[in-house]
């Protein structure tokens, strides 16, 4: 399935490590809501990732962006992730079936077994993806991979935001 900007995004609403929920519907941000899909607890890439993400939250609170990652891992490893990659501040979601998963428009990767990081990847995980969802629930900008690599640099996301801030900039690919 295939997003198309200016169109509502499917409904995403899961738990919180460290308790909570998180609702796509329930958001109210000044301007975004920006979701991380990572690929979980066994990715090294996505621990990298979402710490530089953390230390950038308050660079994303100024543009009125709120911040989600989330992950088709379970409560356990999403709370494991948490406690051992010193996420203090990331609201980090759990618990995303497959289905929708690709519903999103991500990848579905089969184990390959244990990681470089020492954890085995659960038998079915979703790739990563980074979707910049407008206050009113409609896609803005999306971004997905088949891999660990060739994610978007945050801070090149934040002077992009700067940018379409500025110039109210239309969100574009839905010719």
């Amino acid at each position: 399935m295939s997003l198309v900007p200016n169109q509502p995004v499917p409904a995403l609403e899961l738990s919180l490590a460290g308790g909570g929920a998180f609702s796509m519907a329930a958001e109210n941000p000044a301007r975004f809501t920006l979701v991380v899909f990572y690929r979980g607890l066994h990715c090294p890439i996505c621990r990298r990732y979402l710490t530089e993400l953390e230390s950038l939250l308050p660079e994303f609170g100024k543009r009125g962006v709120a911040v989600i990652a989330a992950s088709s891992d379970t409560a356990e490893r999403a709370e494991q992730a948490t406690n051992s990659w010193a996420l203090k501040a990331l609201r980090v979601a759990h618990g995303l079936s497959i289905e929708d998963a690709r519903k999103w428009g991500l990848y579905v990767s089969r184990s390959n077994g244990m990681t470089s990081a020492g954890v085995v990847e659960p038998e079915l995980f979703n790739e990563p993806g980074l979707f910049i969802v407008r206050s009113d629930g409609r896609l803005y900008w999306g971004t997905t991979s088949t891999m660990p690599f060739g994610r978007p640099h945050f801070n090149e996301v934040l002077q992009s935001l700067d940018f379409v801030i500025a110039k109210n900039y239309p969100a574009r690919g839905d010719a």
